[in-house]
């Protein structure tokens, strides 16, 4: 008996059959199918040959592939039994249900292991989320459990995935498919700078605005581990799940994170789109009611720990002054916190500094027409503490591991650790009239652990639960933490410490791929860089904060009149744009200058768009080239206007007709052809509005 299942969301179609009672595998994916298309066709169909040096029956490359099947690759479960066993299961069909989603259960009755994947397709953000349960009838050790295992495409020569480290998030690599493994394991602790949970596999010749692309993303907070395998036979697979040995304990249930995926025929912006919907759409929970996202002021890079109320009231009115409409007071707030080193846990206003608590600073931050935000380190222990010192006990890991930022971290599965917080957190949220809260993880765990994660989450619902109307944005050394499992939960990403806004424009370039405008916070930095050390012109750290959510991360009092007027214009830009902005999708544009960094944001009914364009770098010729757009109607008619354009330098001695009076074309040239820009110098963005007429 053969069974046969298709999913559909309006832009992919993902088949699944059976050969008899076996596991399902996937048969295809990829562009949407007709109605009629004959699925027990499609299965002959993909059945590949057999010959010399082969068996001579092909093991399914399954939702869950098999050892015990003689699967060559890697196993999508590796399990031990409760006194630690190796178990080989092999599953049969036991039933499936489909009615808004799909549920396939089958069952390995000898072992007493049941195993159940479930699809979900959404036709409108056109992402489907696959996920795997594994129920035992005793506890048992769980080794690896891959959430659905999904073919790779053999017309790809190429995968993406994505690494980085502090002040340089979302690197993307790009590693030849070969035969045997790509294996990459994040054994940190929470998502990590370095290995980014998300692989992209474009087809040949796909680029940002062309071609096919499949894209993943595994929507989890703690370790995971990603495999991409291509087998002598040349057949490939995706895996990902949680990081090896994370789950510690035996247990009679264990499920994978969410893992969504998707195709597009429109290159990797097809897949990016995708993303940013599903996330903004499906994935965050926004208060309400629903308010225009705020222009955010912090005041980190201002006074780090040197917190004084005179002078914060001073930040707060140049910072309303600005535009500002979110105040965050960060570090150093607390217990006797005076730099890094101490009062990590002791959440309890320090009277030195606030001798009347938070009260007038947030009456003040109030009266200049702005909400309040507060920082915290929940998850974060020091040493030097009163909680460490009267429970040393709460801390994870050994007592003579490295330290991290002089802290240690809290074992969060603790019951009675999560109580503690919530009791401090929720006291310092009742007392005082607080909005907003940037919650940090400054360091990574001393071992992986699925239960630091899942405690971790339950705080930061049962917050959620208690104070709706509270946003919360996830950081971790800058983009640590950023995944769609933390984002259920947050309703902001800060997505790099780096207020660098050279190294922003192209870590925010790429992180697009999967974060939308929504979420993604940006903020224009001191004049010196405190990272980078760079000193950049103030209309190029505006407009690329201006990309994303916008906000000030700076000493305003720095600023002299010039600076403050291009500041006060850009974020008056930003606030009359940010309405249609929120549900843009980001389509990075195919740059025909390596030196040129672009991207077009375009309004959901596809009437109007801004054009960002980036120079990262001097150019290897003299004039600009022309930038292409993308995604536009050919046959419609676009007026193209140079918001800044008087910030063209004395060396643009030309007369382009986007520098002295804009022009209207067609949809067709500017796909085609492209806009000509204006020369600038490096480190300058060209800002560019475009309307359908």
């Amino acid at each position: 008996m053969q069974h046969t299942w298709r999913l559909d969301d309006g832009k992919q179609t993902l088949v699944l059959t059976t050969a008899g009672e076996r596991l399902p595998q996937v048969v295809y994916w990829g562009a949407t199918l007709p109605d009629d298309e004959d699925l027990h066709t499609l299965h002959a169909a993909n059945a590949i040959d057999v010959t010399g040096g082969m068996l001579d029956e092909n093991p399914d490359l399954s939702l869950c592939p098999e050892a015990v099947r003689s699967f060559p690759g890697q196993p999508g479960l590796i399990v031990r039994d409760t006194d630690g066993t190796p178990l080989l299961p092999k599953f049969c069909f036991e039933k499936a249900e489909q009615n808004g989603k799909l549920d396939l259960t089958y069952v390995d009755a000898e072992n007493g292991l049941t195993l159940t994947f479930t699809f979900t397709a959404d036709t409108e953000t056109h992402m489907v989320t696959a996920r795997t349960t594994l129920d035992a009838t005793r506890p048992v050790h769980l080794h690896w459990l891959a959430a659905p295992v999904l073919p790779a495409p053999q017309q790809s020569e190429e995968m993406i995935d994505v690494s980085g480290r502090w002040c340089g998030e979302f690197q993307l690599g790009r590693t030849a498919w070969s035969a045997g493994i790509r294996y990459r394991e994040n054994r940190t602790g929470r998502t990590g700078h370095e290995h980014f949970p998300g692989l992209i596999i474009p087809c040949t010749g796909a680029t940002n605005t062309r071609g096919e692309a499949y894209a993943f993303h595994y929507g989890w907070s703690g370790g995971h581990r990603m495999v991409a395998e291509e087998l002598q036979d040349g057949r490939r697979q995706v895996q990902f799940g949680h990081a090896a040995r994370m789950e510690t304990q035996a247990a009679t249930q264990f499920r994978t994170a969410p893992l969504y995926i998707c195709y597009s025929d429109t290159g990797l912006n097809g897949c990016a789109v995708a993303f940013q919907r599903h996330l903004r759409d499906r994935i965050v929970t926004w208060p309400q009611p629903a308010t225009p996202r705020p222009v955010h002021y912090n005041c980190w890079e201002a006074v780090y720990f040197d917190h004084k109320l005179p002078v914060l009231k001073d930040i707060a009115d140049r910072a309303a002054a600005l535009g500002a409409e979110r105040f965050v007071l960060d570090d150093g707030w607390f217990g006797q916190r005076d730099d890094d080193t101490r009062s990590l846990s002791d959440w309890e206003v320090d009277p030195r500094k606030y001798p009347d608590g938070l009260k007038p600073l947030i009456d003040h931050v109030h009266k200049v027409g702005m909400t309040f935000g507060l920082w915290f380190e929940p998850e974060m222990i020091n040493p030097d503490s009163d909680i460490h010192r009267a429970h040393p006990d709460w801390a994870l890991g050994g007592e003579d591991q490295t330290l991290g930022r002089q802290q240690k971290a809290l074992n969060m599965a603790l019951p009675e650790v999560r109580d503690f917080l919530y009791d401090r957190m929720s006291k310092i949220l009742r007392d005082n009239a607080i909005e907003y809260i940037k919650w940090d993880h400054n360091r990574v765990l001393p071992m992986p652990d699925a239960a630091q994660t899942r405690g971790s989450y339950a705080l930061i619902d049962r917050l959620r639960a208690d104070f709706p109307h509270v946003e919360i944005e996830t950081c971790a050394s800058g983009g640590g933490r950023i995944d769609f499992g933390i984002l259920e939960r947050t309703q902001r990403v800060w997505l790099s410490d780096s207020n660098d806004a050279l190294e922003r424009l192209r870590i925010q370039h790429d992180a697009a791929l999967f974060l939308p405008l929504a979420v993604t916070g940006s903020h224009v930095g001191p004049r010196r860089c405190h990272t980078s050390g760079r000193i950049l012109d103030i209309s190029f750290r505006a407009w690329v904060a201006a990309q994303r959510h916008m906000g000030f991360e700076m000493d305003p009092r720095e600023l002299d009149a010039y600076e403050t007027a291009v500041l006060t214009e850009v974020t008056s830009w930003w606030k009359h744009n940010r309405h249609w902005m929120m549900t843009a999708d980001i389509l990075r544009l195919d740059s025909a200058d390596p030196a040129v960094i672009a991207e077009q944001q375009l309004a959901r009914d596809k009437d109007r768009f801004v054009v960002f364009a980036g120079k990262a770098a001097t150019s290897d010729q003299i004039a600009p080239r022309p930038l292409r757009l993308t995604a536009l109607d050919p046959a419609a008619t676009y007026r193209i206007s140079l918001i800044n354009r008087e910030t063209a330098p004395g060396l643009s001695r030309g007369k382009p007709a986007l520098k002295t009076q804009g022009m209207d074309v067609s949809g067709a040239y500017l796909m085609r052809h492209g806009v000509t820009l204006p020369w600038s110098f490096p480190e300058r963005m060209w800002v560019l509005e475009g309307h359908r007429l």
